[in-house]
């Protein structure tokens, strides 16, 4: 008899998982991705306000017979997410997690992957700019594959960002500076992530040392900007999470490489870093990771989760569902 569906809460989902083994099952099934063993479906958005939007990613895992959805709407900063598992073998429905923490630890794991690969193996001083609610696991992930001795932090407001700075030295004991400007944040930092909804870019390729890896996760649609164009010119390894959403709703990376087909192929997907076991490049000046959010990557973490909350006996039932034809009249 198959497994009935389940939902999973939040509460649940941290209890199941934490930020490195989230980073563990997402590299792994990265290279599954690499081997044609697993796949995103193209992510989706409607804008509904200036700086809102409606989301949709998916993904599929064949070698393990599940695919699935994740859904939300992100309005003035705030969201809730849920994420629907289904059987490959039959179209049952699985599971419905409840996934703005797996979302954090998503966004925050990708960042711990490319970091991993292609950041120099000694960084320990990160900069920061944003302090939302996807800042702190960003530092997290950041410091679970490279052991960080300083944060320094840059937002727009210096009530929040101090206020922030404190909750990071206080979460992950790691001594966090709250700065006025983004260039003191990135300034001689081998460590560099943007984690912001801004709608024009900020960060400029002067303001980063040479050996400097840049990880560039907030404008994951086409209103919103990080980076100037200049960036590209010094990244020695330019890697994405998704070429296709890249291509499609990054106004950075569409602004830089146009149509030019043959310019593209300079863009790496992490996972065929991951595949071909690759790392930073000896004396590189920079490299460049750009996350949109891709289906596969929530997917990894919402396998794994099931995994473990059918193995704990976590979760709640789900009504058994009773098909029924439509009133017609």
């Amino acid at each position: 008899m198959p497994d009935a569906p389940i939902w999973i809460s939040e509460a649940e989902v941290v209890g199941l998982i934490s930020l490195p083994e989230a980073i563990d099952a997402l590299e792994l099934t990265l290279a599954l991705e690499a081997n044609a063993k697993a796949t995103s479906m193209p992510k989706t958005h409607l804008m509904v306000a200036d700086n809102d939007a409606m989301h949709a990613i998916g993904g599929a895992a064949s070698g393990e017979g599940i695919c699935g959805f994740k859904t939300w709407i992100n309005v003035q900063g705030k969201s809730e997410t849920t994420m629907t598992l289904f059987s490959m073998e039959d179209g049952a429905c699985l599971a419905v997690i409840e996934a703005t923490a797996l979302g954090q630890m998503r966004t925050a794991s990708v960042t711990g992957v490319g970091t991993k690969r292609l950041a120099q193996a000694g960084a320990d001083h990160m900069g920061i700019v944003g302090t939302g609610k996807q800042s702190l696991p960003q530092i997290a992930a950041v410091h679970a594959v490279r052991s960080l001795k300083e944060v320094r932090v840059s937002s727009r407001n210096p009530d929040t960002r101090r206020a922030f700075a404190e909750t990071v030295t206080a979460a992950l004991g790691i001594p966090t500076r709250a700065v006025e400007t983004v260039e003191e944040a990135v300034s001689n930092s081998p460590l560099v992530t943007l984690i912001t909804n801004s709608t024009e870019a900020f960060l400029t390729a002067d303001m980063l040392a040479k050996g400097t890896h840049l990880n560039a996760m907030g404008a994951i649609v086409p209103s919103r900007l990080e980076f100037t164009d200049d960036v590209f010119d010094r990244a020695d390894l330019i890697a994405v999470d998704s070429l296709r959403s890249v291509r499609d709703l990054s106004t950075e990376f569409r602004n830089h490489y146009g149509k030019d087909e043959e310019a593209w192929r300079n863009v790496r997907t992490i996972a065929s870093v991951i595949a071909q076991d690759q790392s930073r490049p000896n004396g590189a000046d920079l490299t460049l990771f750009k996350a949109m959010g891709m289906g596969l990557s929530d997917l990894s973490l919402a396998i794994e989760i099931l995994k473990r909350a059918r193995a704990k006996n976590k979760g709640y039932p789900v009504p058994e569902r009773v098909k029924l034809p439509p009133r017609l009249t």
